[in-house]
């Protein structure tokens, strides 16, 4: 993508960029004067003036993933990543397919049929981090980890039962957190600015899905700390749909639209 950004701007990619310049060559996408194959348009187009940025990262048990959109003028454009893979795939997507794609991104499944009587967690994040170091010191063994995760909560000191236990059962179950970000330039009191939404959610497989509510998205560099509340909210799956539509601009939202 720096090779092509270069290329874009007329000017020749510095030598540290030579090699990939040189594959890209050699697959096609570049010519022998540095003109960029036609079959990328759409893409480059869109990076080099987006509209809206989606950023999706997904966090599991085989580490973070990103992928993303970037909304052009002329082209809606998705991109994927892989765990300990520097490489993404883009592709080109219809925009009414947008937010499907985003929910694909993320796994959202069915809802779950599981009953439970708590609705809302509220605790901290050190006790979110002294569960989380608990389950990485289960060993496998799912009787002991879940004794370890619950030890760890009573002694951060919150939350207090019913939640305690349902907290325990979440960090037991948890596939995977996820969030969505979608970035682009608009006003604020009548001002330029950019403007952000972003949605944070807890797949806990069998246990549901629950929205981060604080710390409140997008969050800051050095803003959150073991005393930052935790709140959790359970979230059926029609209503997070909601939600993540709810992350996209209207057009009268977008400066350069």
């Amino acid at each position: 993508m720096s090779v092509f950004a270069h290329l874009l701007d007329g000017e020749n990619p510095p030598d540290e960029l030579w090699p990939s310049l040189g594959e890209l060559m050699q697959i096609g996408l570049v010519g022998e004067e540095g003109q960029v194959a036609p079959i990328l348009r759409d893409l480059l187009g869109a990076l080099a003036a987006p509209l809206v940025l989606v950023t999706v990262e997904v966090t599991g048990e085989h580490g973070t993933i990103n992928h993303g959109v970037v909304v052009g003028q002329e082209a809606v454009i998705a991109h994927e990543g892989w765990p300990n893979d520097e490489e993404s795939e883009y592709t080109p997507i219809a925009p009414q397919s947008l937010v499907w794609e985003l929910a694909r991104m993320v796994n959202l499944g069915a809802d779950d049929s599981s009953d439970s009587d708590v609705s809302c967690i509220e605790t901290t994040m050190g006790a979110l981090d002294a569960a989380l170091s608990a389950l990485d010191h289960g060993e496998g063994n799912e009787a002991t980890t879940r004794d370890l995760i619950r030890k760890a909560l009573i002694e951060a000191g919150t939350p207090k039962e019913p939640a305690l236990g349902e907290l325990t059962e979440l960090v037991m179950a948890m596939n995977a957190m996820w969030r969505i970000t979608t970035a682009w330039d608009g006003k604020h009191e009548g001002e330029r600015a950019a403007m952000v939404r972003a949605l944070a959610v807890w797949d806990c497989g069998p246990r549901g899905y629950w929205v981060r509510e604080k710390p409140e998205e997008p969050i800051l560099e050095g803003q959150i700390g073991p005393e930052s509340e935790l709140r959790l909210v359970r979230t059926r799956n029609g209503k997070i749909w909601e939600k993540i539509t709810d992350l996209l601009p209207e057009r009268e939202d977008l400066l350069d639209a």
